[in-house]
């Protein structure tokens, strides 16, 4: 099968693609690298089955290439990490919206079928834990530009579920919950690569916030082999789905786990969202996914625990090759 990855250069993608590679598909890697990088690729390049384009999904003339020569598409290009959708709130909306709107219609146009990944984010400050598919959003005020990133993936699911619903397209939509793992990059704001990287250099860690905050953290090889499974259901077509884990932590407890695991002399020191961000900033306290829909549809269970999970990380880390400014 010939797959098109776009943002396939980033944390997730990259994953993404190693694993259809060795499945024996032809991969197709489209990518800006605004937050990808070729290093994430860099098992990949070279291979007979495998090509990278740098461009970006809002380049209709190199897309409408792309999906014909494609049979199914994953869509990952987005604007992603806290940091970056706080100091970029017009790429962020850009991106998201407008890429959404190239894929779909040219997977439409070639009747092509297509993952869209969206995000927890969506969720908003509910407080019904756990969050399940079909839950009310709750959404913050628009003065706060966090929300600007769950808006545009809103819009993304509801573009892709009117596609779905209006041309017959066969879309299946995935909220990931705080996918972690190797290569994950802590630049725009990612809490448990920099959380590790500072461990590991015994500098101060940051909290956030009050550090009461909990999230459940997904291992990156349990998402990727849930996007696989998926898009093989028939009954996940036309379906919004969460994946994630249920094991939770808050984020003060994440900082000792942390410390005490890379046996760090690092201390914790508390930032409110002003201090960190600059500007005023809205949170929620809580994150879970309810994950009774994805165990009907392909008997998901993470194989990851939080503790495995960041073995992997803290592993990867002590290995990575430092760059000017990592």
């Amino acid at each position: 099968m010939n797959v098109l990855i776009t943002g396939g250069a980033g944390f997730i993608g990259s994953h993404l693609a190693e694993t259809l590679l060795s499945h024996g598909h032809n991969i197709t890697v489209v990518d800006d690298l605004s937050t990808g990088s070729m290093e994430n690729l860099s098992a990949l390049l070279g291979k007979t089955n495998f090509q990278f384009v740098r461009d970006t999904v809002l380049n209709s003339s190199t897309m409408t290439s792309l999906v014909d020569r494609c049979d199914m598409i994953f869509h990952l290009a987005a604007a992603v990490g806290v940091q970056l959708i706080v100091d970029r709130p017009v790429h962020t909306i850009e991106t998201n919206i407008h890429g959404s709107e190239v894929t779909l219609d040219l997977a439409n146009k070639f009747r092509r079928k297509i993952l869209v990944a969206s995000t927890s984010e969506v969720y908003g400050k509910n407080t019904k834990i756990p969050f399940s598919e079909d839950d009310d959003t709750t959404l913050g005020s628009t003065r706060f530009t966090r929300w600007s990133y769950a808006c545009s993936k809103m819009i993304d699911e509801f573009l892709a579920l009117a596609y779905r619903d209006q041309y017959g397209l066969e879309t299946i939509i995935v909220r990931l919950f705080n996918t972690v793992g190797p290569r994950q990059t802590g630049q725009y704001g990612m809490v448990v690569p920099r959380f590790v990287r500072a461990a590991l250099a015994g500098k101060t860690i940051d909290i956030y916030g009050t550090g009461n905050q909990s999230r459940c953290f997904s291992n990156v090889a349990d998402v990727v082999d849930a996007m696989i499974k998926l898009v093989a259901c028939p009954d996940a077509v036309g379906q919004v789905i969460n994946i994630g884990n249920t094991e939770s932590v808050t984020i003060h407890e994440l900082a000792d786990k942390i410390i005490a695991m890379t046996g760090s002399s690092s201390t914790k020191r508390y930032l409110t969202y002003e201090e960190a961000y600059g500007r005023p900033f809205d949170d929620m306290l809580s994150r879970m996914p309810d994950l009774t829909k994805i165990k009907r549809l392909i008997s998901y269970q993470p194989k990851y625990d939080l503790k495995r999970t960041l073995e992997q990380i803290i592993e990867y880390e002590k290995k990575r090759p430092r760059t000017k400014g990592a």
